[in-house]
Formats: C-alpha cells, sequence, structure tokens
C-alpha cells in the first residue's frame, strides 16, 4: 500500500450566503489525516456527488429534515464512492474494496462500518451508484405506478433525477415523454439523447401553453423536481386521474431569495377535486427499492437500454465552483467531482 499522506483536504464553509452560495463562501482546508478507531472505516474518497439540496442545507436546512444544516466552519457532505484503506478485521471490508458512504466533499472519510456499503458488481460503472436515477424507479414504480401508454411530464429533466426519468418512464412502457428545462441546447439533448419526445422551455413562453402543445391530450404522470409555476402548468394539463409524485423543489432550492427552505405555490384546489388528481409525496429509497433498481438499472445499462448522463469534475479545489454552475443550470445529468 502507497505511504499515506499526513493531511486531507475536505471543503468547508466559511460564511452562510444571503442569497445563492458561490466559491466565496467556502474555504479548502486542511486536516490531519483521521485515524480510525475500532468500529470505524477509512475512505480514500475517488467521486462525490454535487446535488441541489446542499443549498438548502448551507441556508439554514429545513425544520424535521433528515440532514441537519450545515454551519460555518462544517465539512460538506453528500453521497461518494471511494476506496477502503483500512478497516476492523470484521466487518468483511479488505483495503481496495469500493464502497459507498455519505461523507463527500473531502479526500480521506472515515465513516462507521455501518454506514458504508460495498458496490458489488451490479453495475458496470461504479461511478453509477451515484446516479439518482433510484429515487426516479420508485416514483415511477412505485409512487405513481406508471402505466403502458401513459403520458409522462418530468420537470427538471436535466437534471440527475430527470435525466434518467424519462428514459425510466419509456423503459417501463410510457406512450409520451415530455420533459421541461431551462435552455434550447439541453432541450435538443433530451430529444436526440435521452429519447424525450417533446419538450418545455423556461421562460420560454408561459410554461402551460407549451405543455399544452407538447400534450394536446394531458398527462397521465407528473414526476415533480421543481414546483412552483411547473407543478401548476402539471394540474392544467391534467388528465381525469392523473398520479403526481413530488421528489423535489427546485424551484425554492435554486432562487437567489430566501435560504432555499421553502418552495411556495398556489394550486387551484377545485381542479385537484374535478379531475381527481394524486398528489404524493416521494416515500423514500429503502433497501427493497434500492436492491430492485440496482438489478433492473445494471441490466439496462449492459444492453444499452438507458445511459447515465453526468459531468466529471477534475479536484477537490474546483468543487465549490462546480456547486454554483450546477445551481445555475450550466450542467447537464449529474454533477460529479473526482478530488
Amino acid at each position: 500500500m502507497p505511504s499515506l499522506p499526513r493531511v486531507s483536504r475536505e471543503v468547508q464553509l466559511a460564511a452562510v450566503p444571503d442569497g445563492l452560495p458561490g466559491p466565496e463562501h467556502f474555504v479548502l482546508a486542511e486536516v490531519p489525516l483521521p485515524t480510525p478507531d475500532d468500529g470505524q472505516v477509512l475512505v480514500r474518497n475517488r467521486f462525490f456527488h454535487v446535488f441541489a439540496a446542499l443549498r438548502t442545507l448551507i441556508g439554514g436546512g429545513v425544520k424535521d429534515a433528515p440532514v441537519p444544516p450545515l454551519r460555518p466552519g462544517d465539512t460538506l457532505v453528500g453521497p461518494a464512492i471511494g476506496q477502503v484503506v483500512s478497516a476492523p478485521g470484521e466487518s468483511g471490508l479488505r483495503a481496495g474494496d469500493l464502497v459507498s458512504h455519505w461523507l463527500g466533499w473531502r479526500e480521506y472519510a472515515l465513516v462507521p462500518v455501518g454506514q458504508v456499503a460495498p458496490l458489488g458488481d451490479a453495475l458496470p460503472d461504479p461511478v453509477a451508484h451515484l446516479s439518482q436515477g433510484g429515487f426516479a424507479y420508485a416514483a415511477l414504480t412505485r409512487d405513481a405506478e406508471v402505466r403502458p401508454g401513459d403520458t409522462v411530464f418530468v420537470s427538471g429533466a436535466a437534471g440527475g433525477v430527470g435525466s434518467l426519468a424519462g428514459q425510466i418512464a419509456r423503459l417501463l412502457g410510457a406512450g409520451r415523454v415530455i420533459g421541461s428545462t431551462g435552455s434550447p441546447q439541453k432541450a435538443d439533448r433530451l430529444v436526440r439523447e435521452l429519447g424525450y419526445d417533446a419538450t418545455v422551455i423556461r421562460g420560454a413562453a408561459p410554461i402551460e401553453e407549451q405543455l399544452a402543445k407538447a400534450a394536446p391530450d394531458g398527462i397521465d404522470v407528473y414526476v415533480d423536481n421543481v414546483g412552483g409555476d411547473q407543478l401548476r402548468a402539471a394540474v392544467t394539463a391534467a388528465r381525469p386521474g392523473a398520479r403526481f409524485v413530488l421528489i423535489g423543489a427546485l424551484s425554492g432550492q435554486m432562487s437567489p431569495h430566501g435560504t432555499g427552505g421553502a418552495a411556495p405555490v398556489e394550486l387551484d384546489t377545485y381542479q385537484l377535486i374535478l379531475k381527481r388528481i394524486s398528489i404524493r409525496a416521494f416515500q423514500g429509497f429503502d433497501e427493497q427499492a434500492r436492491s430492485q433498481w440496482l438489478e433492473r438499472f445494471g441490466g439496462w445499462s449492459r444492453t444499452g437500454d438507458i445511459t447515465f448522463p453526468y459531468v466529471r469534475v477534475s479536484g477537490i479545489d474546483h468543487a465549490p465552483r462546480a456547486l454554483r454552475e450546477m445551481i445555475e443550470g450550466r450542467h447537464f445529468g449529474t454533477v460529479i467531482v473526482e478530488p
């Protein structure tokens, strides 16, 4: 085993921003290489995921959220893939094993044994374990119960969840898949690369008008990553008995105003009742759902039926800039840093 460094670099929050976070709100700190105790695994991180909810954690979090808010001096967190450096003998882990865990944004992580998961060989590319496609799969199969022939609308279709959701909906038998995004360039890629039938572009025209043209017969399923005016437009376009599943709230998280912890929207309750629209919050991603997703994702990946769009950013020192660019919508798919 190569000799280990004496220090590890990690990205810490330097100040709580007034608005959207930028590189100036973070510091790249050098800390002593952590020494594991009994029950801890030392991991050399190889990749970590830059995800939208960080904006909310940085801004002060949301009451009752499963992850506490970040305070100045805290190291950022997020899904990561790394190699085991050392582990307790009874853990079953060996040096060099690839594992997933939650302590990204640092070169070396000290993780409790119970919070690391061996990757196994379910997926041909280890980086694909950082995909958020499992959320889309669970939302479509369990929460919205997509059916053959359904017209599915996905908001935030060029993001980490949406870039997989459209492909999954198609593989599950959807008859027409529509996605929303923020630019003509991304809209073109959604159709050309990911199999979307049509798109709506924020700011090009009222969302309701664009969605009416893209889905003249209405929508049966709505996978909501955004909220706001897109959720309102989906209610207008809904067919009787439509099923909505709420996964994210990017309209609030990416707003330059506030802390990213609220995404208010006004809906016409009368339309919800008349159309018998069911709106369900995403019910989580448990071990059963994860196991099923990995099996299907691996199979679809090996046959070329699905792709995992992602942007790889090299260098932990570029991670704060990658976060700001993700918030600004500059990237397509999942944003991953290779420290």
